[in-house]
Order: structure tokens, then sequence, then C-alpha cells
């Protein structure tokens, strides 16, 4: 009796791990599937951009091309790439770096006040401001933006995304400085801490994943941001990378290999950083909404 027992449950596992087998080929299909979606509009945008302009309007798209030209990216150089790129950079980091250090001094009163009704009431606003979309204020910016004189600075572009930016950021945050054990805390009190130096030497390590993530997300976020630039800015010296684009676009056609080289070049920076910091932005993401 024993035997005939263990023998189904030795068979059991292994039907088991047959079915679960063949699951793993229909996932592992639909996952190749996925990335040839995902990867041919960038194998279409990286051969493009080293394409003349004549041989795009006569060759195949997808075929690779005979002569590799790189006048393309010479061409977007010469066209101001490089204070393009500046004014991102400054408004990417002028953005992000406040965004983070606010949402992350609001997040920790939030979780250590407790039952504080006016800090309640904060984080209630913070979560309200999840659900208004840009779109739908951005006349009022645009107007607050012409009050304060700030029309046509990167300014204009970087205290809207800065406060944009705040709610999901605190979000985050806050439940990532919830995961932080108590007694911790306490021990840092009883050593005669201050709030100010638990935030700063306590909890402000122990969420490093949880500033990657918002960082390098708020990064990407702004870092190809439209609406805003188009709105607020209106000289050429002020635009930014995406808003750049438009460079290319003549009053007949457009040129669409420079456009490919200059879709290269604006992805290169950030696809960087993603790639650096791919482990803790995947870690943030997951991690902070266990409980």
């Amino acid at each position: 009796m024993a035997v005939t027992t263990s023998a189904r449950t030795a068979v059991r596992p292994h039907r088991n791990y047959r079915k679960l087998l063949q699951l793993n080929w229909i996932g592992g299909l639909a996952g190749w599937f996925w990335l040839l979606v995902v990867i041919l509009p960038v194998y279409w945008i990286v051969l493009t951009s080293v394409k003349s302009r004549s041989n795009y309007y006569t060759t195949n798209p997808l075929a690779p091309p005979g002569d590799i030209s790189f006048e393309n990216y010479q061409f977007v150089m010469d066209a101001g790439f490089a204070r393009y790129f500046s004014n991102t950079l400054i408004v990417t980091l002028g953005s992000v770096v406040p965004a983070v250090l606010i949402s992350y001094m609001a997040a920790f009163a939030i979780v250590r006040a407790g039952d504080g009704r006016f800090l309640r009431s904060v984080n209630l606003l913070f979560l309200a401001g999840l659900a208004i979309p840009l779109q739908a204020v951005i006349i009022p910016v645009y107007l607050i933006i012409i009050k304060l004189q700030l029309y046509d600075t990167l300014l204009a572009i970087i205290l809207p995304s800065i406060a944009f930016a705040i709610p999901l950021t605190v979000l985050i945050l806050s439940n990532f400085i919830r995961d932080v054990p108590r007694e911790l805390f306490e021990s840092m009190r009883l050593d005669g801490a201050s709030e100010w130096r638990t935030a700063w030497s306590l909890a402000f390590p122990l969420t490093r994943p949880a500033l990657v993530t918002v960082g390098i997300y708020n990064a990407l976020t702004i870092w190809n941001g439209f609406l805003l630039p188009l709105v607020l800015t209106t000289e050429p010296t002020q635009r930014t990378l995406p808003l750049a684009l438009w460079s290319f676009q003549g009053q007949y056609g457009v040129n669409v290999p420079a456009v490919a080289a200059a879709v290269v070049l604006t992805t290169l920076p950030i696809l960087t950083v993603y790639v650096i910091g791919r482990r803790q932005l995947l870690s943030g993401l997951t991690a902070g909404f266990g409980r």
C-alpha cells in the first residue's frame, strides 16, 4: 500500500512537470514573437539612419544598405544637436533631482507622522495628483508661466515637470519607507537622533533602490517630454530633443534618414542610464508593493 502511494506521488509531479514544460514552450514562442515585434522598429530606425536620402526611397526599407553613410549624423550635429542635447539635459536634471528630494522628504514625513491629520490630507492631495493628466491642465499651466514671466525659458519646462513628477514619486517612496522596520527608527530615536538625521542616515540609504527607480522613471518621462516644450517655448535656442525633431521637416517633405539619426542619438543617453540602473529599477518597481 505504501509503495502504491509513493508511486502515485512520484507520477503526479512528473505529469505536472510535463504540463509545465508544454506551457513554457507556448510562453517561449510568445516571448520570441513579442521580441520580434519590439525589435523590428528599432532595427528599421538604426538601418534608416545609415542610409542616404536617395537610397532610402529606392531600396527595400528592411534591406541592409549597400554603402553605409554617416552623413545623416553629421547633418544632425551641424543642425544644433549639441544645443538641444544640453537643453534636454538641463531640463531633465533640473526636474528629476528636486522632484526626488522633495518627494523623499514628503514621503518620510507622511510615513513617520502616522495618524497626523494634516499630513494625511497632504498624502490624499498627492494621490489626487495622479488622476490629473498633463493635457487637462496645460492651459492653466501656460497662463501661470505667462504671469511669472518665464515663458520661453527652460525654467518654464522644469517647474511643471517637477510638479507632475512628485505624486507618483511620493507614492513609491512611501511604500518603501513603510517597509523599513520600526525597530530601526526606535533605536535611532533612543540614541538621540533627530527626525532629520534619521531620514538621511537611516531611511535614505535603505530606500536607494526606490530612489534609483523613480529617478530613472522620471528621467525617461521628462527626457521624452513633448507637450510642455511645445506649448511653453517658441525660440529655437530653447528647444529640447523631442521638439527639435521638427527641424528636419521641410515644407514639402521630411528628411526621414536625418530624423532616424536624431532619434538614435536622442535614445542613446537615456538607454545607457537604463542599462546601468536596470536591476535596481526592476527591484524598485516590484519590492515596494509587496505588503
